[in-house]
C-alpha cells in the first residue's frame, strides 16, 4: 500500500503524511502555534535551551571533566555544545552581575563623588587655601595667650600637648579632600577662562612630545575632572570584561596545550576550557542569586571560590587520564600562570581600555 504524501510547510519537500518531522529540514509537520510554543522556540533558538541543557547542567556542576570527555568521545548531540553552553551561562552571569552588583557600585560611586564635590570647581581650591591660612591665624590668636598666661589647673606641658593635638586635627581635616595629582588651582583658572584643552593638558603635566595614548589619557582625566562621572567609567570597564573573556578563554586553552602537549589537538583543550568556564560562570551566578536573597558569610563565598581549584584538579585528572600527583602539579602550574600573570595583565588592559574609551 502506497503511503500518502504531503508537502512540508517549511522546505516544501514531499514527506509521508504519517511523519511527525520532515526528514529534510526537521520541522514538525503538525505544530499548532501557541504562546508557550512561541516562547520556547525563541529561547531554544537563541540559547539552544532544550533537553540537552538540563542533561548538561548537573554533570557540569558535579562531574568535573565529564562533559568534555564525552564530547571528545563523540557524544555531541546528547549534551549541549560547549560553546553554546558557555554563551548561555555567560549571558546569565553578566546579566546578574550588572543587575545585582554593578548598578549598585555605580550608584554608590556617583553618590560619593557628588557629596565630595558638590561645590563649584573654581571655588574649591581657593577656599581650601584660604581656610588653611585663616585657620592657622585663628588658632595662633587663640592658643598664644593660653601658652603665655597659662590655664588654671593645667600645666604648661599639657597646654603644649593640647596645642599640638588641635593643630594636628585641623590639618588632617583640611587635608581630607579629593586630589587629582596636579595643580588644581591652575587647572581651575584655565577652565574658567575657557583655555584650550592643550593648555590645560600641559598644566596637568602632559609633555608636548607625548604620544596618542598619553594625550587620550589626559583628555579622559580632564573629562572626568569636569563631569565627575566616575560611574560611567566603571560601567565602561565592566562592559569590556565579556569581550576580554573571549581572549582569556583561548589563552587558558593554550596553557593547557603547553602542559598536555601530547593529549590531543588545541581544539580538545578548547572544549575543556569552554566547559570549565561554563562551570565558573554557573557557580558565580548561583552565588549572586543566593546572596541577593540571603546574605551568605564571606568565608563561605571564599570557600566556594577556592573549591574551583579542586574542581579543576578533578576535571584535569578525569579528562587527561593523569595520576593525582601529576594532575595536582599541572593544575597548580596552570592556575598560577593564569591567575598571577594572565588575569592581572588582562585587568590592567581592560581597565585602561574602559577608561580611555568610555
Amino acid at each position: 500500500m502506497k503511503s500518502e504524501l504531503e508537502t512540508c510547510k517549511n522546505c516544501e519537500n514531499q514527506l509521508e503524511k504519517i511523519s511527525k518531522f520532515c526528514p529534510h529540514c526537521g520541522q514538525q509537520t503538525k505544530e499548532d502555534l501557541t504562546v508557550g510554543l512561541l516562547f520556547y522556540n525563541t529561547i531554544s533558538n537563541y540559547f539552544s535551551f532544550d533537553a540537552r541543557f538540563f542533561k548538561s547542567f548537573l554533570p557540569l556542576l558535579f562531574r568535573p571533566g565529564y562533559l568534555a570527555k564525552k564530547f571528545i568521545a563523540g557524544k555531541r548531540l546528547l549534551y549541549l555544545h560547549p560553546a553554546q553552553l558557555y554563551l548561555f551561562v555567560s549571558v546569565v552571569f553578566f546579566f546578574l552581575l550588572t543587575t545585582i552588583v554593578v548598578r549598585k557600585q555605580i550608584q554608590d560611586l556617583d553618590t560619593a563623588l557628588k557629596k565630595t564635590l558638590e561645590t563649584p570647581l573654581i571655588s574649591d581650591s581657593t577656599k581650601l587655601k584660604a581656610q588653611q591660612t585663616l585657620d592657622s591665624v585663628k588658632l595662633d590668636s587663640i592658643l598664644l595667650p593660653l601658652k603665655e598666661k597659662g590655664i588654671p589647673g593645667i600645666e604648661d606641658e599639657q597646654v603644649k600637648v593640647l596645642d599640638s593635638l588641635i593643630k594636628s586635627n585641623n590639618q588632617k581635616t583640611v587635608g581630607e579632600t579629593l586630589s587629582f595629582g596636579f595643580d588644581e588651582n591652575k587647572v581651575d583658572s584655565l577652565i574658567a577662562i575657557n583655555a584650550s584643552d592643550n593648555k590645560i593638558y600641559r598644566a596637568m603635566g602632559m609633555d608636548d612630545d607625548d604620544g596618542y595614548i598619553a594625550k587620550k589619557f589626559y583628555a579622559q582625566v580632564l573629562k572626568f575632572y569636569k563631569q565627575r562621572n566616575g560611574g560611567q567609567i566603571l560601567q565602561a570597564v565592566y562592559d569590556t570584561i565579556p569581550i576580554s573573556l573571549f581572549v582569556l578563554l583561548p589563552i587558558f586553552a593554550f596553557i593547557l596545550k603547553l602542559l598536555f602537549f601530547k593529549r590531543g589537538s588545541y581544539a580538545h583543550h578548547l572544549v575543556f576550557s569552554f566547559y570549565f568556564f561554563s562551570f565558573l560562570f554557573t557557580l558565580f551566578s548561583l552565588i549572586l542569586i543566593v546572596n541577593s536573597f540571603v546574605q551568605i558569610p564571606d568565608w563561605i563565598d571564599w570557600l566556594l571560590v577556592v573549591s574551583t581549584f579542586f574542581y579543576l584538579l578533578v576535571a584535569i585528572k578525569r579528562f587527561y587520564n593523569h595520576g593525582w600527583f601529576l594532575s595536582f602539579i599541572k593544575t597548580g602550574i596552570s592556575s598560577f600562570v593564569y591567575l598571577i600573570l594572565v588575569i592581572p595583565i588582562a585587568i590592567v588592559i581592560v581597565a585602561l581600555i574602559g577608561f580611555l574609551f568610555y
